[in-house]
């Protein structure tokens, strides 16, 4: 491999409650999942992320949720298809057009937390999904976890589509990412993470939470922008990579 994309979760700051160092993210990342209203971000900060990823020649994707500010977005929702389409089509709706006055575009679509989680094998709210991105802009990508039936759902469905795999998160054996609630599964270490995407980017795989060896073929790497560490462990990947001849760049840019 000698390009991949780096992509975090950013504009997730909501009135007086930071989270997160866009900024410093802004430098480092390739792609800006950018908060879309319904888990995280509010117009001023969405506004000022899309505007600093803009400058900085970042591709912006709307990352869209279930409606669930409470819980950041992180649980699961049993929402009809009518209504989770139609959710899905307001977020990017909104990213579409503070992107247009920052005199930019958005080319992905990135589910969050528990949607991203739901709909990697729950075929029916997959395609309201996807039918809502389909709906606004058939020709944004749909962003995915690696290994995962969503994908073939999006293309069968004709979006194009991005394997993404997680820097900062521990694998379970079957391919999964491992509950939040378990011990383990957020890493820290980011000399370990950055010789972990190493390995991904130079074999396609990556050690489970058991010690086995997976298969994960991913074309983009999220760092989770809420993470602690976030920015050191984003620095530490492109460093590694940079040094090993892998060059960072938006698998939109190839």
């Amino acid at each position: 491999m000698t390009a991949i994309d780096l992509n975090s979760d950013l504009g997730e700051s909501y009135g007086a409650w930071a989270m997160g160092d866009d900024e410093a993210m802004l430098a480092i990342v390739s792609s800006a999942n950018v908060a879309c209203g319904f888990h995280a971000g509010d117009p001023v900060g969405i506004l000022k992320t899309v505007k600093a990823a803009a400058q900085r020649g970042v591709s912006i994707g709307a990352h869209v949720s279930y409606p669930d500010r409470v819980g950041f977005g992180r649980r699961d929702m049993d929402i009809t298809s009518a209504e989770l389409t139609a959710d899905v089509i307001y977020q990017i709706g909104a990213i579409k057009g503070v992107a247009a006055a920052a005199g930019v575009t958005v080319g992905y679509v990135k589910p969050h937390g528990a949607l991203y989680n739901r709909i990697a094998h729950d075929a029916k709210q997959g395609q309201a999904v996807i039918d809502g991105i389909k709906a606004i802009d058939p020709d944004l990508v749909m962003m995915g976890l690696a290994g995962s039936p969503i994908l073939e759902l999006a293309r069968a469905s004709g979006l194009k589509v991005v394997a993404e795999a997680f820097a900062d998160r521990a694998y379970t054996p079957s391919g999964a990412l491992v509950s939040r609630r378990e011990p383990g599964a957020v890493l820290h270490d980011a000399g370990l993470i950055a010789k972990r995407m190493l390995q991904l980017a130079h074999d396609g795989t990556i050690e489970a939470i058991d010690g086995s060896t997976i298969k994960i073929d991913a074309q983009s790497i999220c760092v989770h922008g809420d993470s602690p560490g976030a920015v050191v462990i984003a620095q530490e990947i492109r460093q590694a990579f940079e040094k090993d001849g892998i060059a960072v760049r938006s698998f939109l840019n190839r």
